[in-house]
């Protein structure tokens, strides 16, 4: 029997492959169907900020046993001042949200140090983060306003590791990767891994460094695979152990509205589709870094999902959401 899904993932990956340098996988999972195009699908590239989804993830596995709530405060379970404004704390929440108030990123590292940098994180070390945070003004009163920070999500991985007793890889193999079988997905790569990660590229072909995000691991240090990314998508279809199908609805039922068709959830973005107001929302995140670009979009009541990954560093939004809508359209 012919799998609908098959032809349309091809043509995605061979359009973004025939006009990049590095290596591209396409993925797509619709109903029980799956496909994966380009390079071999157990290519590992850096996935950049769709870590948070996991850092995330792995939050609400802990509120759900009932070892933290969603309210706590960072300071807490960080041996550091964390700044306060308005009589308002921090709280888990907002870390996961963006509506911590915190900058972007760490204090002393400015943004156009992430592209000329080869690797502009790596002195981002605990006691560089903790100091710099102590020192640092926040933007809003926490909970108030959307700010998309590296350094709050960061941060609330760092205190979810140090609140578990181990590192923030060990972290996420326990809460997640180990659970849904995703046996790829990792910060640190060696041996075989190692030997199969995808070089990057910038997006003018030049050969990238990897980046090493130190302690801020958590907004963006994991590498994957189109398969593993797939895995993870279809837990949000409940195809998941009973802890995290709850996890993943307390976190859906969790957010910061946007505006009138989008909300910042933890871990997620959703959105409502144009011409489709009425109809079930999009869950997405990307991420990039200095020579890779990724994207997980799913909309779980369709049980339909795209990872696309690219070890080159132009975007690859616009193909991977349109590879959705044909899908859930067809």
């Amino acid at each position: 029997m012919t799998n609908p899904v098959d032809e349309l993932v091809r043509r995605t990956a061979e359009r973004l492959a025939a006009r990049r340098k590095g290596a591209v996988v396409v993925g797509a999972a619709h109903g029980d169907l799956t496909a994966t195009y380009g390079a071999d699908p157990g290519t590992l590239f850096e996935i950049g900020s769709i870590t948070k989804t996991f850092t995330s993830l792995a939050l609400a596995r802990l509120v759900v046993r009932g070892e933290l709530t969603l309210g706590r405060p960072l300071r807490d379970l960080l041996p550091a001042a964390v700044p306060r404004r308005d009589g308002h704390d921090i709280e888990l929440v907002h870390l996961a949200c963006h509506t911590s108030g915190l900058p972007r990123l760490p204090k002393g590292l400015m943004p156009r140090a992430l592209w000329q940098t080869a690797d502009p994180y790596a002195g981002c070390t605990e006691a560089v983060l903790l100091d710099g945070l102590a020192r640092t003004r926040l933007r809003s009163t926490p909970g108030r306003r959307f700010r998309y920070s590296n350094l709050g999500a960061g941060l609330l991985g760092l205190a979810l590791a140090r609140h578990a007793g181990v590192g923030y890889d060990e972290l996420i193999q326990a809460e997640i990767c180990r659970p849904l079988g995703l046996t790829d997905t990792r910060v640190t790569l060696t041996g075989e891994h190692a030997s199969r990660l995808a070089p990057g590229h910038s997006a003018f072909g030049r050969p990238r460094p990897g980046w090493r995000l130190a302690a801020l691991a958590g907004a963006g240090g994991l590498h994957s695979t189109v398969p593993d990314l797939l895995r993870l998508a279809r837990a949000t279809f409940g195809e998941a152990p009973e802890e995290l199908v709850k996890a993943i609805a307390l976190s859906r039922g969790t957010g910061h509205r946007l505006g009138r068709a989008s909300t910042a959830h933890p871990g997620w973005l959703s959105m409502t589709r144009a011409g489709d107001r009425e109809g079930p929302r999009l869950l997405f995140h990307n991420g990039g870094t200095g020579g890779y670009r990724s994207l997980l979009a799913v909309i779980p009541e369709r049980r339909a999902a795209v990872a696309v990954l690219s070890a080159d560093a132009r975007a690859v939004d616009r193909p991977g959401l349109g590879l959705l809508a044909q899908m859930v359209s067809s």
